[in-house]
């Protein structure tokens, strides 16, 4: 049995093909992705390097052929809630979980001037979500009528206090909006279910993807799944439990740095591990995705830089090696309009090297949780907000922007705890891994196939670094 596993990325569309029962890749390819004029030329370039065509896809060749795609980072989101502690905090949860890019999140009534920046931001989707059940009504129907009011075309997911849901749909449908109702993402304080909105933002995320990005010419030969970094999250996920024949990682932290987004993936319970510590907030998900839609190597290199600074980043360059005077802007600005540009020589690695170590660590960082200290006449406490991942023991890197570097334990090492930097709560003493054939997007493919295969393919891939 044969699998051929595409990934219809950002910058680059990628083919894996696997022999299910042996578990054994037969092959990979990568080529520049074309979503931008036409998919199908990408997709036939990287079929083409490994002598296949796009019409070897429609006979019965392959058992299964599956793809997942993050092309340009996927939707652009906006969030409206109630209070940004509680309601806002759920609607991120529950986007971020689902392949969307969160531009921005909005609190309380929408002023006429927030409405017309969102308009400009023109989103791909809007998540409308506010109060427990049986509480707040009136800000959610007063931002349901001015979106109602607005020129935005963007679906409408609707995840809110369930006594004024309905109320709110029948809104947004007088007015003309695609609206998708679903559960509350808060029904309780501090209770989260963001299962049921995530599940439709991800419908979202494939309707729009698919005619978006022109996939609808290669739906009849390949079945598209789910957005890449869901697809990852599924492979992480199964890598940490393993299944009844495979061992598990137990506790891992993954990085994803690829063109467009840096995501981030944790498996681990997040507990405070002092014990003069008080945890505040959302509890945390076992399994947790972030992904940070500011932190990509080719589409946001000038946002890593505005970031973490040009004096930083000229740091990176010089320990990376490279000594010689560079006009910075200049190289950046060239890198976010060429996204498929591949390093060749010494200076051009050192700067994808330092755009990916500087994206590692704000993403990484963001992810983890914080403390706060407090200071009592017995003593000093913390408040923990986020998940304590100072004791997991794998930290594991992917994507391209780690993958191919010449030095991927550098990378990866912006990841761990920073003495200086203590209430940052990031791994401490982990082991490094990288995902070195670049194979988890394709296993999160076959996750819920045959588990067994694509934790051992996993793990073939996994080298210490």
């Amino acid at each position: 049995m044969k699998a051929i596993l595409i990934d219809f990325g950002s910058t680059f569309t990628k083919v894996i093909v696997v022999d299910v029962e042996r578990g054994k890749l037969l092959a990979r390819s990568k080529s520049a992705s074309t979503i931008r004029t036409d998919v199908t030329i990408g997709i036939r370039r990287t079929l083409g390097n490994i002598g296949l065509k796009l019409s070897d896809l429609k006979r019965r060749k392959f058992d299964y052929k599956l793809s997942c795609s993050s092309a340009a980072g996927g939707l652009r989101m906006v969030s409206i809630g109630l209070v940004p502690q509680f309601t806002v905090e759920a609607a991120k949860k529950a986007a971020l979980g689902a392949g969307a890019n969160v531009l921005e999140v909005y609190a309380y009534d929408l002023t006429s001037d927030e409405l017309k920046r969102i308009e400009a931001q023109n989103p791909d989707i809007i998540l409308l979500v506010g109060g427990c059940d049986g509480g707040d009504r009136e800000t959610v129907l007063h931002n349901a009528y001015a979106l109602a009011n607005s020129c935005l075309t963007a679906p409408i997911v609707v995840g809110c206090n369930k006594d004024a849901s309905e109320e709110a749909a029948m809104i947004l449908n007088d007015g003309g909006k695609d609206v998708r109702a679903t559960e509350n993402v808060m029904p309780e304080l501090w209770e989260l279910n963001i299962e049921p909105a995530k599940e439709e933002i991800r419908k979202v995320f494939l309707e729009k993807i698919v005619d978006a990005k022109g996939l609808d010419k290669v739906e009849n030969v390949v079945d598209i799944l789910m957005p890449t970094p869901s697809a990852t999250l599924k492979a992480v996920e199964l890598l940490a439990k393993g299944t009844e024949n495979q061992v598990g990682f137990g506790h891992l932290l993954t990085i994803e740095v690829g063109g467009a987004t840096t995501n981030v993936y944790s498996v681990s319970e997040g507990m405070p591990t002092r014990s003069n510590t008080i945890l505040r907030g959302f509890k945390e998900p076992h399994v947790k995705r972030t992904v940070e839609g500011d932190l990509g190597l080719r589409y946001n290199a000038n946002s890593i830089l505005d970031k973490a600074g040009e004096r930083k980043f000229m740091q990176k360059l010089c320990e990376e090696g490279l000594n010689r005077d560079l006009d910075i802007c200049e190289r950046v600005h060239y890198l976010c309009k060429h996204a498929s540009f591949i390093p060749k020589n010494d200076d051009e690695f050192a700067v994808d090297a330092a755009l990916a170590r500087m994206a590692v660590e704000i993403a990484v960082e963001r992810h983890s949780g914080h403390l706060t200290e407090l200071k009592f006449p017995t003593g000093i406490s913390f408040i923990q907000r986020g998940k304590d991942l100072t004791n997991v023991e794998n930290v594991i890197g992917t994507g391209g922007g780690i993958v191919y570097e010449k030095h991927p334990n550098e990378i990866l090492s912006e990841a761990l705890f920073d003495p200086n930097n203590p209430f940052v709560l990031r791994p401490k003493n982990p082991k490094l891994w990288i995902d070195k054939n670049y194979v988890f997007w394709a296993m999160g493919l076959l996750a819920d196939i045959v588990p067994d295969t694509a934790v051992s393919i996993m793990k073939r891939s996994l080298t210490v670094v």
